[in-house]
């Protein structure tokens, strides 16, 4: 007798879009006529695509918004009519005054209608609970001024050339082709929360890592040694300072480096936010190769502690 295994559950990603409109938080809930029913915007995973790349793409094929992911604000998990689960990740996501002006929507299929409503009134219209749930954990970030965030994006260089085989130093050693498909995996996750500084060790791995993104996002690249390997193992690199930098611009960065590095890096981000260095923190800088850790803090306060924390594996 043969059994089948059970279906995989059906992935999928949105957002609570938000904005501030005469002082007031609003949020964005979608009418979609052809179910009936009034929701967060979210949808199915392509193949291929990472769960934060999902959430941008679907948030501008449904409302025309071009936005950055903030903050994850967890997931929902519900049984569908055919009785296969779904599993859906959600992050916040602001709607500055530039980015809403230039959107344009057009009522299709899908999306019949969007509305900015306070988010008592969102409560109440959301047909569904599970939807009811991600806006109160949000709101929950907006009681504690934590609704604003801006990250620091640990990013470990992608696969190399063993040591062994390369004739040249370890600064020199160039990616194998699977970390080339690992950079760009993690270009097109990274670019869906908006970075808007890109900075890597000077060691060529890790320049090479972060030159997709740059590419996609039109960014430069800014080599530093401070956080690079050599000079962390001849105690010549400064951590603290790149660190203090990233916490006083308070805008969502980069930072490509190496595996003995990352820890440090990650334990200076926890440090300056005041923030115990806990499991969490310290499973942020256990990164695969292409591997990136997203962590977020208070752009209102960031040194009340980190806000939340997510690692993401290389897609390849």
């Amino acid at each position: 007798m043969s059994t089948s295994s059970p279906a995989s559950p059906v992935l999928a990603a949105g957002a609570v879009c938000w904005r501030v409109l005469d002082g007031k938080i609003r949020v964005l809930v979608i009418h979609r006529d052809r179910h009936g029913d009034i929701s967060l915007p979210k949808g199915k995973v392509d193949p291929g695509e990472s769960l934060p790349q999902t959430a941008a793409r679907e948030i501008e094929e449904e409302t025309g918004l071009d936005i950055a992911l903030g903050a994850p604000l967890g997931t929902t998990e519900y049984t569908l009519p055919g009785g296969r689960d779904k599993i859906v990740h959600y992050w916040a996501a602001e709607v500055d005054d530039e980015t809403h002006e230039a959107h344009v929507f057009t009522p299709n299929d899908e999306v019949a209608k969007l509305e900015w409503l306070s988010l008592a009134k969102a409560r109440k219209a959301l047909t569904y609970s599970h939807d009811r749930e991600v806006l109160d954990r949000f709101s929950a970030r907006v009681d504690n001024d934590t609704a604003r965030t801006f990250a620091v994006i640990a990013l470990r260089h992608g696969k190399a050339i063993s040591s062994h085989d390369f004739d040249g130093s370890d600064a020199e050693r160039t990616l194998l082709r699977q970390g080339e498909k690992q950079a760009a995996s993690a270009a097109s996750a990274i670019a869906a929360f908006g970075p808007q500084k890109l900075i890597s060790s000077t060691a060529v791995r890790c320049v090479a890592t972060v030159k997709p993104l740059a590419k996609l996002t039109g960014l430069k690249i800014k080599e530093t040694d401070r956080i690079s390997q050599d000079a962390w193992e001849d105690g010549t690199a400064d951590v603290q300072a790149v660190i203090a930098k990233r916490l006083r611009k308070r805008k969502t960065a980069v930072l490509c480096s190496h595996g003995p590095v990352l820890p440090e890096i990650v334990a200076e981000i926890a440090r300056q936010t005041n923030t115990p260095v806990d499991s969490a923190v310290r499973g942020a800088a256990m990164l695969e190769t292409g591997g990136f850790a997203v962590i977020h803090l208070s752009a209102e306060r960031p040194e009340a502690g980190i806000v939340a924390i997510e690692v993401h594996s290389p897609g390849v």
